[in-house]
């Protein structure tokens, strides 16, 4: 898609281009002494100033809550999310880039073996704050109570303080967890896949979200998130070919 003056302008009102970073999914970013963040979003982000011609500033953030709120308030220009349709009321989605599996922790010798196993009276789940899965989890969870750790990083600790059942998060995230504390394992399979997209606020208009929709279109096909990926030692996701943003 073409790049026009108005396009560009829409993108950087502040005549640069500023990029939400949450460092709260080691997956999309972490943090870096020298440029604040590092990882497959920043790489992307740079990539996107490249191609309008501006300045990257990053915006960085310990969690997904606080960088999608930055996008939606316009006080950043572009993000990387997990879609989701609370978000989608003031965020534009691209399609995804990466697809994340949702998993659950739990204690060595947890009577909880199996998903269907969580949603029950008495059960105490521990989500990152805001995260993706929060999210999805307050909409499907009808009898486990839901408690809420400050970030995505925080949720195993704050899992075993609290005394809680379960503890929900990116895969790869728990099992690096599991295998730093040992005596916890993840239970079969995956309770959600976590579409991460990139986004912009919805009022920069639909030539703006197009043009951002085939950026990460062409950044999938030409292989530069695959590139990307495994430059910073990211294992265990999946690049989607096509597919509804929703």
């Amino acid at each position: 898609m073409q790049l026009t003056e108005a396009i560009r302008s829409a993108f950087t009102p502040q005549q640069v281009l500023r990029a939400s970073i949450n460092v709260g999914n080691p997956i999309l970013a972490s943090r870096d002494d020298e440029r604040g963040a590092r990882g497959v979003s920043v790489d992307l982000a740079g990539e996107l100033a490249r191609r309008l011609g501006v300045r990257l500033e990053l915006v960085v953030f310990p969690s997904a809550g606080e960088s999608v709120e930055a996008v939606a308030a316009e006080k950043a220009d572009i993000g990387f999310f997990a879609i989701d349709p609370k978000r989608g009321e003031h965020i534009a989605f691209t399609e995804p880039y990466v697809v994340i599996e949702g998993a659950y922790l739990v204690r060595d010798g947890s009577a909880i073996a199996e998903h269907a196993d969580v949603d029950r009276p008495g059960v105490r789940v521990t989500v990152g704050k805001g995260s993706a899965y929060d999210l999805y989890l307050s909409r499907s969870l009808q009898h486990a109570r839901i408690e809420r750790a400050p970030t995505s990083p925080a949720v195993v600790e704050v899992f075993l303080e609290s005394g809680a059942d379960v503890a929900a998060g990116v895969r790869q995230q728990l099992e690096a967890d599991a295998a730093r504390l040992g005596g916890l394992h993840l239970l079969p399979g995956h309770f959600m896949l976590i579409r991460q997209a990139m986004g912009l606020p919805k009022s920069r208009g639909e030539a703006a979200s197009a043009y951002l929709r085939a950026f990460v279109e062409e950044m999938k096909t030409s292989g530069f998130v695959e590139q990307a990926l495994a430059r910073h030692g990211v294992g265990g996701v999946a690049v989607p070919r096509g597919g509804a943003a929703g």
